[in-house]
C-alpha cells in the first residue's frame, strides 16, 4: 500500500507541476485581458440575468438549471473537505491562491461555457451535445479532433476515479461516522489494514441506492434535484460559515496576515531560512490552485457540457450566468471555510495549526472551536451540508462523463447506460479508500482533463473576445 501511495504521489507532482500550474493561471490571465476584465465589470449582470425567462431558445433546461447543474457538480467536498485539505497540507497561504485561481478563473469559466453553446449541436432525438470536445472539434478543426477525443477520455475519468465517485462519497462516510461514531467503536469490518465503522457501510449504501435511483432519470430528474438541494444547502452553510466569521470579527485582520505571509513565505524570509521559502510558497500554490481547480472546475471542461443545454440563443447569455458558478464556489464558500479555519487555528497568541487533523475533522473541529459548545450540532449541520453538496456533486458529475462517453463511442446509448451501473459501482466502494489516496487521484485526473480544455480556450480566445465585443456591441445598454 505504501509503494501505491508513493506511485501516485509521484504522478500527482508531475502533473500538477510548474508547467499545468502555468497553463491553468496563463489561459485566466490571457483570457482577462482579451475579454477586458470581463469578469469584473459584468459580474452584476450575471446576478441580474440570472432568473431571466428563456424566451424560445433552443436547449433542454432554463439557464438557471443549467447554472445549478454546474454547481451541484462544483459545490460538494471541495468547499468542505477540499479547503480544509489544501490548508492542512500547504498552510494557510492556500486560500490566497485559490482566491487568486477563481478570480482568473470567472474569465476561463465564462469563455469555456460561451463557447460551449456557440458550438453545440443538436441529437437526432432532440437533446442537446456540447462541450469542449465539441468546441475543439467545430472551433479548432477536425485536424484536432485528437485532443477533443483525449479530453473526452480524461472526462470520463474524473467522473469515475476523480470528482465524481471517490472523492465524494469518501467525504460523506467520514462526515457521518465523525458525527456518528468519531471513537470508532462500531467496527463492521477491517481491509488492508483499516476499520471501517457501520456508520460507513450503512451510510454508504443509502446513498448509493439514492445515487442509482436519480441517475437513471437522466439529465432533466438530475437538474430538477439540483434546482432544489443545491440553493437551500449553500444558504444554510453560508449562514453558518457567516455566523463563525461575524463572531470572531476581530480575528479577520489577523487571518488576512496569516494568509498572505504564509503564501509569499515572507515569515520564513523573516527569519532567514530562504532555501525553505520556494518551497513553502510552490507547496501553497499548488495546493491551492489544485484545490480551487477542484472545487469550482474552472478550466477543467466540465460546466460546459451543462451550459450547453441552456435554452439560450444567444451564448454570451449563457457565459455572463455560468462564470457566476465559480464566483459562488470559490469566492464566497470556499472562502467562508477557509477563513474559518485560519481564524480557530492559526491565529491568536498560540497558533496551534492544523496538527494531524484533516478533511471534514479538521473543518468541523474549526467552526465547533470557534462557535463553542460541545461542538455535536456543529458536527450535525456540517454532515448534512456535505452529505447533500456531496450528493449532488455525484449526480452532475455521472452527467458530464456520460456526456464524454456519448461523445466517444459516437452517441451508443447502451454503452451510456452500462456505464452507468458501473458508475454506481465505482460510489458502492469508494469508501473504502483512504482520503489521501481519494484526493491525490482526484488531482491527477483533475489535472489531465485541463490540460486539452486550457489549450482550446488559449487557441479560440480571439473568437471568444470577437463573440463577446459584437454581442456587447448589439445590446449596448447591457
Amino acid at each position: 500500500m505504501e509503494l501505491f501511495n508513493e506511485i501516485l504521489d509521484k504522478i500527482d507532482s508531475i502533473v500538477w507541476g510548474i508547467p499545468t500550474i502555468a497553463l491553468i493561471l496563463v489561459t485566466g490571465i490571457i483570457l482577462t485581458f482579451r475579454l477586458r476584465g470581463l469578469q469584473f465589470r459584468k459580474l452584476g449582470l450575471g446576478f441580474k440575468s440570472l432568473f431571466k425567462k428563456s424566451e424560445g431558445g433552443k436547449g433542454e433546461v432554463s439557464s438557471f438549471a443549467a447554472l445549478c447543474t454546474a454547481l451541484s457538480a462544483t459545490i460538494g467536498t471541495g468547499n468542505i473537505v477540499g479547503v480544509a485539505t489544501a490548508i492542512a497540507a500547504g498552510g494557510p497561504g492556500a486560500l490566497f491562491w485559490m482566491w487568486l485561481a477563481a478570480l482568473l478563473g470567472i474569465a476561463t469559466k465564462y469563455t469555456e461555457c460561451m463557447l460551449a453553446v456557440k458550438y453545440r449541436e443538436h441529437a437526432s432525438d432532440g437533446h442537446i451535445l456540447g462541450g469542449p470536445f465539441y468546441t475543439i472539434e467545430k472551433g479548432m478543426g477536425r485536424k484536432w479532433k485528437w485532443l477533443a477525443v483525449l479530453f473526452a477520455i480524461f472526462g470520463v475519468c474524473v467522473g469515475l476515479f476523480g470528482i465524481g465517485t471517490f472523492t465524494q462519497i469518501n467525504g460523506i462516510t467520514s462526515a457521518v461516522n465523525n458525527a456518528v461514531d468519531p471513537s470508532n467503536k462500531h467496527i463492521a469490518f477491517e481491509l488492508f489494514g483499516n476499520s471501517y465503522t457501520w456508520a460507513t457501510v450503512v451510510s454508504g449504501v443509502i446513498i448509493t441506492l439514492a445515487v442509482a435511483l436519480v441517475i437513471i432519470g437522466g439529465l432533466k430528474r438530475i437538474s430538477k434535484v439540483a434546482e432544489k438541494v443545491v440553493p437551500a444547502m449553500a444558504i444554510v452553510y453560508v449562514f453558518l460559515g457567516l455566523t463563525v466569521i461575524i463572531m470572531n470579527a476581530t480575528a479577520i485582520p489577523e487571518a488576512f496576515a496569516a494568509i498572505f505571509k504564509n503564501a509569499f513565505g515572507w515569515q520564513a524570509a523573516a527569519g532567514g531560512a530562504t532555501g525553505w521559502v520556494f518551497k513553502q510558497i510552490t507547496d501553497s500554490m499548488q495546493k491551492g490552485i489544485a484545490r480551487g481547480i477542484f472545487s469550482n472546475e474552472a478550466g477543467l471542461g466540465s460546466a460546459p457540457i451543462a451550459a450547453s443545454a441552456a435554452q439560450v440563443d444567444e451564448p454570451v447569455e449563457q457565459g455572463i450566468v455560468s462564470m457566476l458558478g465559480t464566483f459562488i464556489d470559490t469566492i464566497i464558500i470556499c472562502t467562508m471555510t477557509g477563513l474559518s479555519i485560519v481564524i480557530a487555528f492559526y491565529t491568536g497568541s498560540q497558533p496551534s495549526g492544523a496538527g494531524e487533523l484533516q478533511g471534514i475533522a479538521l473543518t468541523s473541529a474549526a467552526f465547533s472551536k470557534v462557535l463553542g459548545g460541545d461542538g455535536q450540532s456543529v458536527q450535525f449541520l456540517l454532515m448534512l451540508c456535505l452529505i447533500f453538496f456531496a450528493f449532488t456533486t455525484i449526480l452532475g458529475w455521472d452527467y458530464y462523463s456520460e456526456r464524454c462517453l456519448e461523445y466517444l463511442s459516437k452517441g451508443n446509448m447502451t454503452l451510456v447506460k452500462v456505464f452507468r451501473w458501473i458508475y454506481i459501482i465505482a460510489v458502492f466502494i469508494g469508501p473504502y479508500f483512504t482520503i489521501s489516496q481519494v484526493w491525490t487521484i482526484a488531482d491527477i485526473t483533475n489535472g489531465l482533463m485541463a490540460i486539452p480544455n486550457c489549450i482550446s480556450l488559449l487557441a479560440l480566445s480571439g473568437v471568444a473576445a470577437k463573440t463577446t465585443n459584437e454581442y456587447f456591441s448589439k445590446y449596448k445598454t447591457l
